[in-house]
């Protein structure tokens, strides 16, 4: 008597997925207009988040931030600062979309928007990477690597960013008597003859932390924290930073069939002051939880 309801919802799953396969906006919208996605997720919720030191996932993306430090010399317009480069990148094992020995196109939009909003949020006093006035300052690589791209990028890269800044340490370097910055071990610190430049490690300290929530904007919907599919069938994105005090940091939409009303975009920003306060806790559980030595 089973048979025949199991061969039943086979069938009726086999339709359903052609038909999602064949009319994906049409069965997006189905759900939609009861305020659902089809995995269930109301549309205003974003995926499960964690952060393990700089390593970020939101849902299924998932990012990991490297910072690498060097010496250089600051330019003469600003002798007392240092400095950031940011680099993003999408290797082939995180999407199909990815071809080998092709860069993805969203590799340098993502680099380009993490720049903008990390130096203009403040989040960084690049006069803490100052070593020698004039001299010599600290050099930041930021690397960003995509391991699997499931939409939200942005959102996912900016995070691990900011974790991996919160975990950076300036280590404890001398002038030697050459009048070259170098590197003291744990066992020469307190025992140089050279003349030290910081006489212990120490963080950088972070303020106006800047956090992001990208929306799909579709007809009068808007879905928080798209999937990769998501935004491949409903084109028009709006990514809302906003710092630790709710603050707006950026606005950004990258065009899109629908029109941005007033509306829409309070709506958006609404939804990240949510997020923010989320993100927020979830990066403090981090930080507490984590003792890096």
């Amino acid at each position: 008597m089973g048979l025949p309801n199991a061969s039943g919802d086979l069938s009726t799953e086999v339709e359903v997925d052609a038909f999602r396969r064949l009319f994906p906006l049409r069965f997006y919208e189905k759900h939609l207009s009861e305020s659902i996605r089809p995995d269930a997720r109301p549309l205003g919720r974003a995926r499960d988040t964690t952060i393990s030191l700089a390593l970020a996932k939101i849902g299924s993306t998932t990012m990991l931030a490297a910072i690498k430090m060097e010496v250089m010399t600051p330019s003469m317009e600003i002798p007392d600062e240092g400095c950031i480069a940011i680099d993003f990148h999408m290797p082939p094992i995180c999407s199909p979309i990815v071809r080998p020995g092709r860069p993805a196109e969203a590799a340098p939009v993502v680099s380009k928007q993490l720049s903008d909003t990390i130096l203009s949020s403040g989040m960084i006093n690049l006069k803490e990477l100052s070593l020698v006035s004039g001299k010599a300052a600290w050099m930041a690589y930021l690397d960003i690597y995509c391991l699997d791209a499931d939409g939200a990028l942005f959102d996912t890269a900016l995070l691990s960013a900011v974790a991996a800044f919160s975990h950076l340490e300036i280590p404890v370097v001398s002038v030697n008597d050459d009048g070259k910055i170098v590197l003291l071990s744990e066992e020469q610190e307190g025992m140089s003859d050279w003349e030290p430049v910081n006489k212990e490690k120490r963080k950088v300290t972070l303020s106006s932390i800047p956090f992001s929530l990208t929306c799909i904007l579709h007809k009068n919907y808007i879905l928080a924290d798209p999937t990769a599919e998501q935004e491949s069938i409903m084109e028009t994105l709006v990514t809302v930073v906003l710092d630790s005090c709710s603050q707006l940091v950026s606005l950004y939409k990258p065009g899109g069939p629908v029109l941005a009303y007033t509306s829409a975009i309070q709506d958006c920003i609404a939804l990240t002051r949510q997020r923010v306060k989320e993100l927020q806790k979830i990066l403090e559980e981090a930080i507490s939880g984590m003792v890096v030595d």
